[in-house]
């Protein structure tokens, strides 16, 4: 596998990786109608937002890594009761 594909789907470098196969399978089953899938594309850029402005949070407050860990996102997660996205 290619190194940028397996950052992709590394876990702990991409916290979106739901949103984008769900995305992904949605453009399979509708046979590449993208108008039958935006409420998929719309979760996706969401998640984007929220971890990427997490992300630029942890950096200004001088954290490492910039962005959280799969199990520290979920605890996060679980701390405020689920997906804000």
């Amino acid at each position: 596998m290619d190194k940028n594909v397996r950052k992709l789907r590394n876990q702990d470098t991409n916290p979106c990786i739901d949103e984008s196969d769900a995305s992904v399978k949605c453009m399979d089953a509708h046979n590449y109608d993208k108008s039958q899938c935006s409420a998929y594309f719309l979760r996706y850029k969401n998640c984007r937002k929220y971890w990427h402005s997490m992300m630029l949070q942890r950096r200004r407050a001088g954290l490492k890594p910039d962005m959280p860990t799969a199990n520290e996102r979920q605890e996060l997660l679980d701390a405020i009761g689920g997906k804000p996205y």
